[in-house]
This record gives structure tokens, C-alpha cells and sequence, in this order.
């Protein structure tokens, strides 16, 4: 055998085994796509979006009648239920009461969770708070509530998306203009 022939033998092998290669590649199974997860709806109705709000709420009352103004570690779980802007509000009224030594001593509660909107993942509501039951006292046991604080107050909360157990929090806690409780 010359060594054209034995080259010409080798190459017919070589492209042979190729071909298999090939083949055998063109029958494998082609990898599956990976797919994305799409976002799913938080929530499957109003309804559903509104029970979860008012839960949200209520987490958020409880966990600020808890606090303890003098512990600053007592308000951590406020913070839990707020997101910016409401929380950079209440992160300073909480450091103002504890530099400036103030208690409190009562409970809020809250009634007439009205539901407003629920749009693009904001959840608005209206609540009554009633703090007719709260004081704020100065280290001398004077109180430093305005006499005129109105003792049932309406607001307007917006809640978005948030890392609770409801998965929700609260973004925005201001008086609701024109609504009365």
C-alpha cells in the first residue's frame, strides 16, 4: 500500500467517523429553553389586594403600639412595615422622642378602613385613627400634646409591595384632605 493510498484510507476514516459525529449529534436532543419567570399579579382581585392592605395596617398599629420610645430597639418592627417615604418620616419623629426623653403612654387604634384604589400595584385606603387614648410626656411627666390635636384622625395610606408576611407595606401615612371620620 503507498502512502497516497494509505492517506486517501485514513482521510475516508477520519470523514466516516465525522459523519457519525455528526449524526449522532443531529439526533441529541436539543436543549430546552430556559424560560423566565414572568411576574405574576400580587394579587387576584381587589378584594384579595384590600384584605391584605387592612392586614398590612394593623401589623403596622400593633407593632407601633408596642414600641417603647426609650428602647430605640423597640421600633425596628415599625420599620418592618414602612417603606420610603413613610419610613424616613418615622425614623425621625422616633429620634426626636428619644433625644428629647419623651413617653408615651395609651394605645391607637384605628376604624373605617375605607378602600380607595388599588392601580399599577399601589393600594390606596382611608382609616380613622383614634389617639384619643395617647399621651406624649417630656422627662418631667409633662404632657407635649398639642391641645389642639384632633383625637380621631383621618388619613390616606398607599401601599406597595414590600418583604412581610402580608407583602405589602406601607409607603405613605398623610392626612386625608377632605375626608372626616
Amino acid at each position: 500500500m503507498t502512502l497516497a493510498s494509505r492517506s486517501a484510507r485514513a482521510l475516508g476514516a477520519l470523514s466516516a467517523g465525522l459523519l457519525s459525529l455528526g449524526m449522532l449529534a443531529a439526533c441529541a436532543p436539543q436543549p430546552q429553553p430556559t424560560s423566565t419567570p414572568t411576574k405574576t399579579a400580587l394579587f387576584s382581585s381587589d378584594a384579595e389586594a384590600f384584605k391584605a392592605a387592612e392586614e398590612t395596617y394593623r401589623a403596622y398599629t400593633d407593632a407601633s403600639n408596642d414600641t417603647n420610645l426609650s428602647d430605640p430597639t423597640s421600633i425596628d418592627p415599625v420599620y418592618e412595615w414602612l417603606t420610603n417615604p413613610a419610613e424616613a418620616a418615622s425614623r425621625k419623629n422616633y429620634s426626636v422622642y428619644y433625644a428629647e426623653k419623651i413617653s408615651r403612654t395609651g394605645e391607637s387604634t384605628y376604624d373605617h378602613f375605607t378602600p380607595v384604589a388599588f392601580k399599577n400595584g399601589l393600594i390606596t385606603a382611608r382609616v380613622c385613627v383614634d389617639v384619643s387614648a395617647v399621651d406624649l410626656v417630656d422627662a418631667d411627666g409633662q404632657s407635649v400634646v398639642p391641645t389642639d390635636r384632633v383625637d380621631r384622625q383621618p388619613l390616606e395610606i398607599e401601599f406597595v409591595e414590600g418583604d412581610t408576611p402580608t407583602s405589602l407595606v406601607i409607603r405613605s401615612n398623610i392626612v386625608a384632605e377632605g375626608f372626616k371620620c
